[in-house]
């Protein structure tokens, strides 16, 4: 799965209409349609929309960007045929028609459907010609790959501006050269009605959503740039200290819980210390999973606001940092509803790391129409017996912090721990055991049984001073691989080479709750 595609595989009356059809009347309606499908604005997007059955009712919705390179075309058109002719099989049936959408747009939309402007069209796009004209070759190899594919287009247009043109014009008399005005958001339409009794909004384009992930930039970088660097080496003498990982995972989650009480009454930062802190300690999965179960509807909100604030704070070398607090913003997105957040950032999360496990699956079920609510459960089930194996709520947990320092020699192994709910999980059969790296029994935090050894994980080394040399110097390849194996790009900071398979949100756990929609694993060649 890339970062640059969404799939929606859904039931044919969609989301707008509760439980009667909307009828298509024309080019203008499948114009309107298509942000309330999405959740978004699309922008600079190929759309894909799948007709079935004898009434020609909405299947599955494939939307991809649009390469700025036109040699890539060719290939995106076979991959949107490709994915949404598989998708739609395995979810319900094959398209018999498709609804082609080309969006191009440089400016936040204002109207009812995708492009910009005021609604009405105005006087158009500056050059739509010329827009209609640059994008005719990809609208062919679209046309060409469905065909080849058994689908036949019902439509292919251009949308951009608040107007629509229409590739299947059949001369310069059928359609206006200035394009066709979307209908006004001044008029009422039946579109607008259902989305409206439905509670339906866009939320912006595509670039607006993804805008506000943005590191921060000058000034204001470099002293969280400094931060971070001084923590990630603070936190390597805290996993060497005693308690070890076990007891650093406590004062990670003890300050989670105070900066979330914080953002509870409405604060909007956080001081660069306690944010370098948090970023360095939620590159540990089981803190990670941790802070995922603040997902009751009176935390989403503060929640959100965290996440998407620590997002903003991995400056450069550091922006590998931000797949956590991304995928957790990912995550209460879409329990509060907002799946279109959800997938944009679960998109970008990708780009920064093709391998990160739980923004891949969490991706895969979100596309395949599966609802949260299982997997929540799941999360809520380990809060709770954490909760009454302590005996205390989530805000009576203080762990006073470890301002012992680390012996000069390696210190014994630490007593067993008081046996947790996760402890006593039966462990996973060989192959997630495998899949975790592990050659052993599962031990008390989800990693192979070190029985005798020292309770620390395991750290690798860090490749220099990243802060104080800039960006080391190292091929594209080199850092795509440290991203897959869970190391830093370009060595900056620590990374932590821990199991996956922990806590709630586990692999194996998005698997089992997916496994009744699974949806095809879509890989596009690069």
């Amino acid at each position: 799965m890339n970062g640059n595609e969404e799939h929606l595989i859904q039931s044919v009356t969609g989301p707008l209409s509760g439980q009667v059809p909307l009828q298509m009347r024309g080019p203008a309606d499948m114009a309107e349609m298509l942000p309330y499908l999405l959740g978004f604005f699309p922008d600079d997007s190929v759309v894909a929309v799948g007709l079935q059955g004898p009434m020609l009712q909405q299947g599955g919705v494939i939307r991809l960007d649009i390469p700025t390179d036109p040699a890539e075309w060719p290939s995106v058109a076979v991959d949107t045929a490709r994915l949404l002719v598989t998708l739609s099989g395995q979810r319900d049936r094959p398209p018999e028609q498709v609804l082609l959408y080309l969006c191009r747009d440089a400016a936040e939309p204002t109207a009812g459907a995708c492009g910009s402007g005021d609604g009405d069209g105005g006087d158009g796009p500056a050059d739509g010609p010329g827009v209609l004209a640059g994008l005719r070759p990809l609208a062919e190899q679209l046309a060409q790959a469905f065909r080849a594919a058994g689908v036949l287009v019902k439509e292919s247009l251009l949308v951009s501006d608040g107007r629509w043109w229409s590739f299947l014009c059949g001369g310069e008399s059928c359609c206006d050269p200035a394009g066709v005005p979307i209908r006004s958001v001044r008029l009422p339409s039946p579109i607008a009605a259902a989305a409206a009794f439905a509670g339906v909004a866009p939320r912006g384009s595509r670039k607006a959503i993804a805008a506000g992930l943005v590191p921060i930039g000058p000034p204001e970088d470099a002293p969280v740039r400094e931060a971070i660097e001084r923590a990630g080496p603070q936190l390597i003498h805290e996993l060497s200290g005693p308690g070890g990982r076990t007891a650093t995972l406590e004062r990670t989650a003890t300050l989670l819980a105070e900066v979330l009480a914080d953002f509870g009454t409405g604060a909007r930062e956080l001081d660069r210390v306690r944010a370098a802190r948090l970023l360095v300690g939620l590159q540990d999965k089981l803190a990670r999973d941790r802070a995922a179960e603040y997902a009751e509807p009176d935390e989403l909100i503060p929640a959100q606001r965290l996440w998407r604030y620590l997002a903003r704070q991995c400056v450069p070398p550091f922006e590998h940092y931000a797949a956590p607090p991304l995928t957790l913003l990912a995550w209460t997105s879409w329990l509060a509803g907002d799946t279109a957040t959800a997938r944009v950032v679960l998109a970008r999360v990708l780009d920064l790391d093709q391998g990160y496990t739980l923004a891949q699956l969490l991706y895969e079920s979100l596309n395949g129409g599966l609802h949260p609510s299982e997997l929540h459960d799941r999360v809520r089930q380990e809060r709770r017996a954490r909760e009454q194996l302590a005996g205390l709520r989530p805000a009576d947990v203080v762990v006073p912090p470890d301002t012992s320092e680390p012996p000069a020699t390696p210190s014994p192994p630490a007593p067993p721990a008081v046996p947790t709910p996760r402890q006593q999980h039966p462990a996973p059969p060989d192959g997630a055991a495998a899949r975790a790296g592990s050659t052993g029994p599962v031990g008390p935090v989800g990693q192979p049984d070190r029985s005798g050894q020292p309770d620390r994980p395991r750290v690798p080394r860090q490749a220099g001073d990243p802060g104080r040399s800039g960006q080391p110097s190292s091929s594209r390849q080199s850092r795509r691989k440290a991203r897959r194996s869970g190391r830093g790009a370009g060595g900056g900071g620590p990374a932590f080479d821990l199991p996956e398979e922990a806590g709630p949100l586990t692999v194996r756990a998005a698997r089992r709750a997916h496994r009744p929609h699974r949806a095809h694993r879509a890989r596009r060649a690069r």
